[in-house]
C-alpha cells in the first residue's frame, strides 16, 4: 500500500514558447530576475505540499543554467530556508553532485543543516551529467571512468566522516588529513564537527545506467535508489529492479523485490488520457530537447538531436512523442 508521496522540483522557471516548434534550448536566455524566480517557486511548492501532507519535497543541484531549466545551485542552503517556512515536510537534496564539492565541506554543510532542522533534510549524492557544471568546477565528466572513481572515493570519505568519531583516508584523489604539524603533534586523524543529527544518514542516489558496479557500491553504503523521472529512462526498469536485489544479496544484505527503491514518473492530470497527452505534449517535447542534447535519452540519434535544434523541421520529424512515452509507462496521463 502506498502511504507516502514525494515530489521533485528541478528548478525550472516559467518557460515560454516551448515544444519542438518552440525556442531551441541553446537559444534560451533569461534575465537574472527571472532565473531567481526558481527560488520563490520552490518556497511556494514546499509550503503548499507541507499543508497537504506530502512526505518530502526534493530539489536538484545545478549551476549556470541561463536557459531557465535548472536554477537551484545549493539545495542544502535552500533546505534550511524551506525548513523555516514549513512545519513537517522533509526537504530532499536530489542530488548533491559530489564531484563539484570537497567531500568534507559537503559532509559538514549537510550535518549542520541536519541539526538545525531537527533531521528534516534528506541527503542525496550524484555524479552529474552537465559538462558545463562539473568540468567548470575542475572535476572530470567527459572521462566517465575518472568521474566515477572520484565520486566513489568522495562518497567513501563522506560516510567515514558521518559514521566515525575519528577517521582518516588515503586514496587516489585525497589524503585526509594531510600529515602536517599541528599543536605540537603530527596530524593523523580528523573529526567531522558537527556530525549529523540522525545516524545512519538516509541517503539517496539516482540510478541512470544501472551497472552492477554502481548498484553494489550503493548497497555497500546503504544508499537507496531513485529510478525514473528526469534523465533516467521512464517507468520501473525491470532489469534494474532485479539487479538491485542481486547486488544486495551479493553483499549479504537480502531485500525484497523493489525494496529501498523509489520510482519517479512525469504525470499530467486532465479529464481524460487523450486530453492529458494533448496538453502535456509540449512539456514532454521540451524535456526531450533538454535531455537529448546531453545524450541522456538513449533512443535518440545524433540526427534527431540536430533536428530538435531546428523549430521548423522538428514538429514534423520522426522524434519521440508523448504518445510513445505514455504507452511505455514512463509518462502518466489521465484523470485523478
Amino acid at each position: 500500500m502506498i502511504t507516502k508521496f514525494d515530489s521533485l522540483y528541478a528548478g525550472h522557471t516559467d518557460l515560454d514558447n516551448i515544444g519542438y516548434g518552440g525556442t531551441p534550448i541553446n537559444e534560451r536566455r533569461y534575465s537574472n530576475a527571472h532565473l531567481a524566480t526558481a527560488l520563490s517557486k520552490a518556497e511556494s511548492m514546499a509550503t503548499l505540499m507541507d499543508g497537504l501532507g506530502y512526505n518530502c519535497f526534493w530539489m536538484a543541484e545545478h549551476h549556470f543554467q541561463r536557459e531557465g531549466t535548472e536554477c537551484i545551485p545549493n539545495t542544502i542552503l535552500m533546505a534550511l530556508h524551506l525548513a523555516h517556512r514549513t512545519k513537517n515536510i522533509k526537504i530532499g537534496c536530489g542530488f548533491n553532485i559530489t564531484p563539484m564539492w570537497h567531500p568534507l565541506r559537503l559532509a559538514e554543510d549537510f550535518a549542520t543543516v541536519d541539526i538545525l532542522t531537527g533531521g528534516r533534510i534528506v541527503f542525496g549524492v550524484g555524479r552529474g551529467y552537465h559538462t558545463r557544471e562539473v568540468e567548470t568546477f575542475g572535476s572530470p565528466l567527459r572521462d566517465q571512468e575518472a568521474n566515477r572513481a572520484l565520486f566513489e572515493e568522495q562518497v567513501d570519505i563522506i560516510f567515514k566522516a558521518f559514521n566515525n568519531e575519528r577517521f582518516s583516508h588515503k586514496g587516489k584523489y585525497y589524503t585526509l588529513p594531510p600529515e602536517v604539524p599541528y599543536r605540537g603533534y603530527t596530524l593523523k586523524e580528523l573529526t567531522l564537527v558537527p556530525r549529523p543529527f540522525n545516524l545512519p544518514v538516509e541517503c539517496w542516489q539516482p540510478i541512470q545506467g544501472g551497472s552492477m558496479r554502481a548498484l553494489e557500491f550503493m548497497a555497500k553504503h546503504g544508499i537507496q535508489g531513485m529510478v525514473g523521472g528526469g534523465s533516467a529512462e521512464g517507468g520501473a526498469m525491470h532489469k534494474v529492479v532485479l539487479d538491485w536485489q542481486t547486488a544486495h544479496a551479493t553483499l549479504g544484505k537480502p531485500i525484497e523485490l523493489g525494496e529501498r527503491l523509489c520510482f519517479g514518473f512525469h504525470f499530467y492530470m486532465a479529464n481524460s488520457r487523450e486530453q492529458g497527452m494533448k496538453e502535456a505534449a509540449k512539456y514532454y517535447e521540451e524535456n526531450m530537447k533538454m535531455f537529448g542534447e546531453l545524450r541522456l535519452v538513449r533512443a535518440i540519434t545524433e540526427e534527431q538531436i540536430e533536428i530538435m535544434r531546428d523549430p521548423k523541421r522538428a514538429p514534423t520529424a520522426k522524434l519521440p512523442r508523448i504518445e510513445e512515452a505514455v504507452k511505455a509507462g514512463g509518462f502518466l496521463c489521465g484523470n485523478a
